[in-house]
């Protein structure tokens, strides 16, 4: 890919513009957690053909939110190689906006292990050339955090049902989602041993120091929590630093909030991290054409729509509020393409904070949920697509 800034420019840096400075107001807290991380990280997959095109990649309007969200504090970015030329562009935007932001000032946390739709590879070689490539790609000589991307598709399939409310596996049900207390070191089959071989080929290279942080990304939480648990029981005994969970804060499926407690005490992770409050474009007006979302699903949130009016604001309030330090402390991961969305989405967090409008907000939610309840979807999973 030739750089982003070959087209459209005299200069990398376009001039500025009135929507290119922060609104004034509550500034953005660094975490007190391990990867002192801020309350929102900048999601960069919307840099890749899954949410944008490359004529608008092309363009200043990358840049300008990047820049933006700097000033603004958000100082870490959740990339993946499998995010097509988001590393691309997102390493040139950085080098080039070096001078007011050295790579000190911000954190870049990627993922390896999965290259295409249905591309996974494992291998310790091929983990080492994705970490090294990502390097060359964000133009960095060490990278914040690398996760192993979408572990289910990986490691043996435990599983009694790949869709549904997954909540019985911290209970009744743990045996069947191999969460029973004496399976806690237990390889269940190849896959398991994949995920562990790649892991230890990660610790290599965080004492190496090429890797700070390294965590597993999925989506099914019984198997996040299995794995995590895991790695803890067989050797170096050592957990990993970071969960991110995609698509489970959010006002349709809040179940990251039931298995965070056995995340940080059963696997002992050190740092949650949480994703996609719009649960991958569904709370929004428009959800995008591969959403894996059932057709129910879908036609539930546009009659919700036809009731509220700003559905992404209030979803993405409720993610914030429950991803807080009063509740599971974890850091939401959001996708931001332009400044408007880098403001809208500063606006929400300081509303969160000021609690203004907080009973609006709750009776909102809770009609949202409602609905969700009464069609049986409320905190329902959908399938990974697992093989069978």
């Amino acid at each position: 890919m030739s750089s982003i800034f070959e087209v459209g420019f005299k200069s990398p840096i376009p001039p500025e513009l009135p929507d290119d400075s922060p609104v004034p107001g509550i500034p953005l807290s660094q975490s007190k957690g391990p990867l002192k991380l801020t309350p929102i990280v900048y999601g960069a997959a919307a840099f890749s053909n899954q949410y944008n095109t490359d004529d608008f990649m092309s363009t200043a309007t990358p840049l300008r939110a990047v820049r933006l969200a700097l000033r603004y504090g958000i100082c870490a970015f959740d990339t993946s190689v499998y995010y097509g030329n988001s590393e691309i562009v997102l390493g040139n935007i950085l080098k080039v906006l070096e001078p007011e932001f050295p790579r000190s000032s911000y954190q870049l946390m990627t993922k390896c292990g999965r290259y295409g739709l249905s591309d996974f590879d494992y291998s310790p070689d091929k983990i080492r050339q994705s970490v090294t490539r990502s390097l060359r790609r964000l133009q960095t000589d060490y990278l914040d955090t690398v996760y192993l991307h979408d572990v289910e598709f990986v490691c043996t399939l435990v599983m009694p049902t790949q869709s549904g409310n997954h909540v019985t596996a911290l209970t009744s049900n743990a045996a069947h989602y191999g969460l029973a207390l004496k399976d806690a070191d237990t390889i269940r089959g190849e896959g398991d041993q994949k995920i562990l071989d790649a892991i230890a080929e990660l610790r290599k290279l965080q004492d190496e120091g090429l890797v700070k942080n390294i965590g597993i990304t999925g989506y099914p939480l019984p198997t996040l929590l299995r794995l995590a648990i895991l790695i803890l029981h067989h050797p170096p005994y050592k957990p990993v630093d970071v969960i991110l969970s995609y698509s489970h804060l959010t006002l349709q499926n809040s179940t990251f909030m039931d298995f965070a407690p056995h995340f940080t005490q059963r696997a002992q992770v050190k740092q949650l991290v949480a994703a996609s409050p719009l649960s991958m474009g569904l709370l929004t007006r428009s959800p995008p054409s591969w959403h894996p979302a059932p057709l129910q699903l879908r036609t539930t949130v546009e009659e919700i729509q036809q009731h509220i009016s700003d559905l992404p604001d209030l979803a993405l309030g409720y993610s914030m509020r429950y991803a807080g330090p009063a509740h599971i402390d974890a850091p939401l991961v959001i996708g931001l393409s332009t400044t408007h969305e880098v403001h809208e989405c500063v606006r929400v967090w300081r509303e969160i904070q000021e609690i203004q409008g907080l009973e609006k907000r709750q009776s909102g939610e809770q009609f949202v949920m409602n609905k969700l309840h009464i069609v049986g979807l409320k905190d329902w999973s959908w399938s990974s697509g697992l093989r069978e």
